[in-house]
């Protein structure tokens, strides 16, 4: 178990993580099994000493031509490597107990009252890291989350997102975390990102989009931002593809698009259902597509039409 957990902590840490839903049920499976995470993944500052950043060279055997081959540790998830990782990462947990993980499944919500006063609504299919000893503190591993911050200028209160950090300047805001995008809306107060660096002031009515094409900021209504907690959806000229995550982790439903839906793009606002049948019957229509029933999932498609 502990080998399968630092496999997944390994697999989580990457940008370019997807299959939530496996781990998802890899967690169900056991409740152990999400304690052995919680635990390597409090440690994972501690991760990036311990496996070599970049590929080490392999020795090669004598009767083997070429050269050597190079392969990266930070992908080797089983056998001895793993069992030395285990034990070394099992160090660094002693100090990091109080790290501990917040998980929604896709669909679920959830709110988190800090001691500070800061409070933390969790959206579906969010991973969220916090401190029982800093309640300045959270990650965002995976999902999306709005924070609505209580202010105290000595004491920031600071989102870690993959690389980047937002810091509060007396904040509500809602931070969107995938495999390839980050996004953020503020609407209220100040956001800074990356406060060390490019520190980039966001305040109420500007979002920033953090993703293949770039970095880029842009106006938001500050009524459209964390809009999901009012059972709703609201974009300016928004693509599809983004749309549909957005539904995916509201709804809990596995949601494809093809590639010219996806390109599509949508202003206006959607109003979240449980029902997926009853939603698509009016979401699709309204964007000017089609929604598929697809197994135990949901397809959408270029074209309106009767939804199926």
């Amino acid at each position: 178990m502990q080998e399968e957990a630092l496999g997944w902590v390994i697999r989580t840490r990457d940008p370019d993580f997807v299959d939530w839903e496996a781990f998802t049920l890899w967690l169900e499976g056991d409740p152990a099994r999400a304690e052995a995470y919680d635990a390597l993944m409090a440690a994972d500052t501690d991760l990036d000493s311990i496996i070599p950043p970049e590929p080490v060279a392999m020795p090669v055997a004598a009767n083997d031509p070429g050269e050597p081959q190079r392969r990266t540790w930070r992908w080797i998830g089983g056998g001895a490597i793993a069992a030395a990782l285990v034990a070394a990462i099992s160090v660094g947990m002693m100090t990091r107990a109080d790290i501990y993980t917040v998980t929604t499944r896709p669909g679920e919500t959830r709110i988190i009252a800090l001691e500070d006063g800061t409070r933390i609504d969790v959206n579906g299919g969010t991973t969220l890291r916090l401190d029982r000893n800093d309640t300045r503190f959270a990650a965002l591993d995976s999902g999306e989350a709005a924070f609505t911050v209580r202010h105290d200028e000595s004491d920031p209160f600071r989102v870690t997102v993959g690389d980047a950090i937002f810091e509060d300047a007396g904040t509500i805001f809602n931070i969107v975390h995938t495999g390839d995008a980050t996004r953020i809306g503020v609407s209220e107060g100040k956001v800074i990102y990356n406060p060390d660096s490019q520190a980039i002031s966001l305040p109420a009515g500007r979002a920033l989009t953090d993703d293949a094409q770039g970095l880029r900021v842009m106006d938001v209504a500050p009524a459209a931002v964390a809009s999901w907690r009012q059972g709703r959806l609201v974009y300016a000229n928004a693509a599809v593809g983004e749309i549909s995550q957005d539904i995916g982790r509201s709804l809990g439903i596995a949601l494809t698009t093809t590639p010219g839906a996806r390109a599509m793009r949508f202003t206006g606002t959607i109003r979240l259902d449980k029902n997926p049948a009853r939603f698509f019957a009016g979401a699709a229509p309204l964007m000017g597509l089609r929604a598929i029933r697809t197994g135990d999932g949901w397809l959408l498609k270029e074209g309106n039409g009767p939804q199926s």
